[in-house]
C-alpha cells in the first residue's frame, strides 16, 4: 500500500517558509502576508511573488523506503493600494492671472516705500530715463504727426460746412491736450518700453539672475523695478508735451496747405480755447499712465515661468494689460477732471 504526504513551501518577499500538508491531514494552509509601502503623497502597492514547492513522499508498503518527488508553482498576488486622506484644496493652484494681478499692488507699494525712504539707484534710473525719454521721442512724434493730420481732415471737412472755421483750432487743441496726446504717447511707450521691461525682467527671472542679485545682497525692487517706474513717470509728461506741440503744428500746416485756413486762425483759436488746467491734466494723466505701464510690465516680468515660451507670453500679456489699464484710467481721470458742461469753445465762435 502506498501512502502519499505533501509538504508545501511558500516563498515570498520577505523570504519565509511555511510547511503545508494535504487537507486530509487537517492542517489549514497559512496565508501569505501583504506588504505595502506608503509614500509621502500616494500609496504604492507591491505585488507578493509567492513560490510554492510541493514535496511528495511515497512510502513503499513492502520495504518502508520512501521515494520523493517535487513540483514548483509560482503565483503572483497583488495588493490593493492603501488610500490616503487628502486635505481640502491640496491640489488647487491659483490662476496665473490671479497671482500676477495680486503682485501688481504689492510691487507698487514696495516701489512707493523705496521712493519715500530714498532707496533709489540713481545710475540705473538715469539709464532707464534715457531709454524711455530721448530714444522714444522719434516714434512718438511721428505717430502724433499723422494722428493730428488725420483728425484735422475730419474736423475741417465738417466745420467748414457749418461756417465754424475759427473753432477748428480750439477743437483740435482741446482734443490733443485732454485725450489724444497722453493716450497716444502712452500707447507708443507701452508697445516699445513696456514690452522691453517685461522681456528683460522675464529673461532674468527664468535664468535665475534675480536670485543671484539676492545672493549678492541687492534687492531686485531697488535695483531693477524702482528705476524703471521713476523713469516712466518722469519721461511720459515731457513726451506728451512734445507730442501735443508737434500734433498741433502738423494740423495747422495741413489746414493752411490743403484747405486754405490760415495758420494764424488755427493758433489764435487754440490759444482762446486752451486753459492751464488742460495742460496740467495732460501731465497728470501721462504720469499715471507711465506708472501703470512700468508697474504692470515689471510685475509680469518678475513672475515669468516656463523658459523662452514663458518670456514671450509674459511680454505679450504685459502690453495688452498695460493698454487695458491705460484706457480704464483715462476714463476714470477724464470723468473726474472734466465734470459738467464746458465753456472752453465759447470764445472761439
Amino acid at each position: 500500500m502506498m501512502q502519499t504526504c505533501c509538504i508545501h513551501q511558500s516563498l515570498s518577499f520577505p523570504h519565509r517558509i511555511v510547511p503545508r500538508c494535504d487537507t486530509s491531514i487537517g492542517i489549514k494552509p497559512l496565508k501569505a502576508c501583504k506588504v505595502g509601502f506608503i509614500g509621502k503623497n500616494q500609496s504604492l502597492g507591491i505585488s507578493n511573488l509567492i513560490r510554492q514547492r510541493r514535496l511528495y513522499v511515497n512510502l513503499n508498503a513492502n520495504d518502508g523506503h520512501p521515494s520523493m518527488s517535487t513540483l514548483e508553482e509560482t503565483s503572483t498576488e497583488n495588493s490593493s493600494p492603501t488610500p490616503e486622506a487628502e486635505l481640502p484644496f491640496s491640489k488647487w493652484s491659483p490662476s496665473k492671472y490671479l497671482w500676477r494681478g495680486l503682485s501688481v499692488p504689492i510691487i507698487a507699494g514696495q516701489v512707493v516705500l523705496r521712493i519715500l525712504k530714498g532707496k533709489i539707484h540713481w545710475r540705473n534710473t538715469l539709464q532707464q530715463l534715457e531709454r524711455t525719454g530721448p530714444k522714444s521721442l522719434g516714434v512718438c512724434l511721428l505717430t502724433s504727426t499723422f494722428v493730428g493730420m488725420a483728425f484735422t481732415i475730419q474736423f475741417v471737412r465738417e466745420f467748414t460746412r457749418l461756417g465754424l472755421n475759427r473753432s477748428i483750432g480750439g477743437v483740435l487743441a482741446l482734443a490733443f491736450s485732454r485725450e489724444l496726446s497722453p493716450v497716444i504717447t502712452s500707447i507708443v511707450v507701452a508697445g516699445r518700453m513696456g514690452s522691453a521691461f517685461a522681456a528683460e525682467l522675464g529673461t532674468m527671472q527664468v535664468s535665475e539672475q534675480t536670485d543671484t542679485l539676492r545672493v549678492l545682497g541687492a534687492d531686485p525692487i531697488d535695483y531693477l523695478i524702482t528705476p524703471r517706474v521713476i523713469a516712466s513717470c518722469l519721461a511720459l509728461p515731457f513726451l506728451t508735451l512734445m507730442c501735443f506741440t508737434v500734433g498741433m503744428a502738423s494740423s495747422a500746416l495741413l489746414s493752411d496747405a490743403v484747405y486754405g485756413i490760415s495758420i494764424n486762425i488755427i493758433m489764435d483759436s487754440a490759444h482762446r480755447a486752451l486753459r492751464p488746467w488742460d495742460i496740467v491734466s495732460a501731465m497728470i494723466k501721462s504720469q499715471v499712465f507711465g506708472a501703470i505701464i512700468s508697474v504692470i510690465s515689471c510685475s509680469w516680468g518678475v513672475t515669468t515661468t516656463g523658459g523662452a515660451k514663458g518670456v514671450g507670453e509674459s511680454t505679450t500679456s504685459a502690453v495688452v494689460m498695460s493698454l487695458v489699464g491705460i484706457f480704464i484710467a483715462d476714463f476714470v481721470l477724464s470723468s473726474f477732471f472734466f465734470q459738467g458742461a464746458g465753456d472752453s469753445l465759447k470764445n472761439c465762435v
